[in-house]
């Protein structure tokens, strides 16, 4: 065999293995952002085509926002392994607009934040200095932890007032993800372990399959081909909202360079601000929502070991693939919730214990240390268990303090600044 064969041969399985992992990237991401344009077109009375249509542009502006991310540019781009959709964390605001203004105002808000987000990224990035050790490990660990209950609800089959719901058989279904996700991680060597959650997903599904749980009438019913439209549900209008994502995505973006080993520079992270607004601008120009880091893509990338971006860019590709074929995207909603909430308490659980890693190059015999982390860290818990706290309040406040995240962030930043200024002035 010529040396040029044997290297394409070498080069074709290394890509096969980037594409199979970037499937994987694909399946951790997907349930949660298709829930976003669900619960979203379900509390707006969407029709089946708007909702169709919803779901499968949702798709297709991931991975145009991902690859924005990817892709390092003189102005954008944060150059890290990242996967971008749409949080759970926006549904509640843009429901709230979507539904007192109407719906183009909705996308209004969307495309105002975007652009604010990229005008301010500068400046945003520059605050670098504000997030050391314990306000990063404590904004990581408030991410992975707050969104486990989030897996452990679509274990029990996604809607806890359902008489279905804790059913044995969504139990087994959902430990059994679990499980053999663990099994491949103990027992297997090298790719297979590497994608152990994938084939967790998949296995489990094909058994969720035998025992009736799974149903193709979504994909029966979705249309072929679709393209992108602009203004597609109406022109946006303007109101005074603003979509708070920078939060979220700095603790993401400082996990990632924790796992990669590649430190983050104010323009670093300037960059990434950047490519977040422009994600956020063309969500609301075609009628689909702001897009920032997903936190289910750390977990797999943690699982994983691959620290490289081709993978993830094979998952934007799939992505804007699978947003063209409304079809073959439904595919991915016939998973079951059981199995998908298995897989979400593995990947969300190992990313709490990455902000718990940060944690632990903290020195927690310095007392302001420790209530800077317990404080901003009960917070972001209680405020996620109770987000109705702030119901009373305009929905610009609700906005930023319904949201566990933005809490442990403020609350670690201005706890860190008031002891370290008052150690500081007594030494």
């Amino acid at each position: 065999m010529s040396t040029t064969n044997q290297e394409a041969k070498i080069n074709f399985a290394h890509q096969w293995k980037n594409f199979v992992l970037g499937f994987q990237h694909l399946l951790a991401m997907y349930s949660g952002d298709v829930l976003v344009p669900l619960l979203i077109g379900h509390y707006l009375h969407f029709t089946t085509l708007q909702m169709t249509y919803l779901v499968s542009i949702d798709i297709f502006m991931c991975g145009v926002a991902t690859l924005l991310q990817l892709k390092r540019t003189p102005l954008t781009g944060i150059g890290l392994p990242v996967v971008l959709g749409c949080a759970v964390q926006a549904v509640t605001p843009l429901e709230t607009i979507g539904g007192k203004l109407g719906i183009t105002y909705m996308y209004g808000a969307i495309i105002a934040a975007g652009i604010f987000v990229f005008l301010i990224a500068g400046v945003f990035a520059r605050l670098k200095k504000f997030f050391p050790p314990v306000v990063t490990g404590s904004l990581i660990t408030i991410i992975g932890f707050t969104l486990v209950p989030v897996g452990f609800q679509d274990l029990g089959g996604g809607t806890p007032t359902a008489s279905s719901f804790g059913a044995p058989t969504n139990l087994f279904i959902g430990f059994l993800t679990i499980a053999i996700i663990l099994l491949f991680n103990a027992f297997a060597r090298g790719f297979m372990k590497s994608i152990a959650i994938l084939l967790g997903i998949l296995i489990s599904s094909f058994i969720a399959g035998i025992m009736g749980f799974i149903s193709l009438k979504p994909v029966s019913e979705a249309a072929w081909f679709h393209t992108p439209q602009l203004f597609f549900f109406g022109v946006p209008q303007f109101n005074t909202s603003a979509i708070i994502t920078m939060i979220e995505s700095t603790g993401v973006f400082f996990a990632l360079s924790d796992i990669t080993g590649q430190k983050l520079t104010s323009n670093d992270l300037k960059h990434g601000y950047r490519a977040e607004g422009i994600a956020a601008i063309l969500g609301g120009l075609f009628n689909t929502f702001p897009y920032s880091t997903f936190s289910e893509n750390v977990g797999v990338l943690k699982m994983s070991g691959v620290k490289s971006r081709q993978p993830v860019y094979y998952a934007a590709f799939l992505l804007l693939i699978l947003g063209l074929l409304p079809k073959v995207g439904a595919l991915a909603t016939v998973i079951p919730e059981p199995v998908l909430g298995g897989a979400m308490i593995v990947m969300f659980g190992m990313v709490g214990v990455q902000g718990v890693q940060i944690l632990h190059k903290v020195d927690f015999s310095n007392n302001a240390n420790l209530l800077t982390a317990s404080v901003s860290i009960g917070l972001g818990l209680g405020i996620t268990m109770y987000p109705q706290l702030f119901q009373h309040m305009p929905t610009e406040f609700q906005i930023i303090l319904g949201n566990g995240i933005v809490i442990t962030s403020i609350s670690a930043v201005l706890l860190n600044l008031l002891f370290n200024h008052r150690w500081a002035s007594h030494n």
